[in-house]
């Protein structure tokens, strides 16, 4: 298994609730998981302790494509993810684990991101780079309360 790591850390101003369901629905989780200039499709999920999901990014300037799969190891509802990631390219061989705190702040919630395994091919400081990218759009996506009309 890579040593490659990285661990990251926000204070959202947003609940525990809204930034779960970010991670654990379909539509959400492609509009903000993709780094700037990469497109997500979700093609499965299904969110419980031993369920899957997989996913591809696409380059949206070369129209090139990678696709992932995995696992969710550990479930604890508004509170805690953990799962298992791996490339379908045999290139990127390994299994990355990404696990995710949310803990409720006086503010909103205090996010922290752990991601372990990730290739050895894949630089850590390029992979924090996308995390920092998608954290960003996950922000602009939960802070926002708008209102029903």
């Amino acid at each position: 298994m890579s040593e490659n790591k990285v661990s990251l850390h926000r204070v959202i101003k947003a609940s525990p609730e809204k930034i779960y369901r970010a991670f654990t629905e379909a539509l959400a989780i492609a509009s903000w998981l993709p780094p700037y200039g990469f497109l997500c499709t979700v093609h499965d999920m299904d969110v419980r302790v031993g369920g899957s999901f997989k996913m591809s990014f696409q380059n949206f300037s070369t129209g090139n494509s990678h696709s992932f799969g995995g696992e969710y190891l550990e479930l604890k509802t508004n509170e805690f993810l953990k799962y298992s990631d791996k490339f379908d390219d045999p290139n990127l061989p390994g299994v990355m684990t990404t696990s995710v705190w949310l803990n409720k702040t006086s503010v909103g919630t205090e996010l922290k991101v752990l991601q372990e395994g990730i290739p050895a091919v894949i630089p850590a400081e390029m992979c924090y780079l996308g995390w920092q990218e998608s954290l960003d759009k996950l922000i602009k996506l939960v802070e926002p309360e708008i209102p029903d009309a």
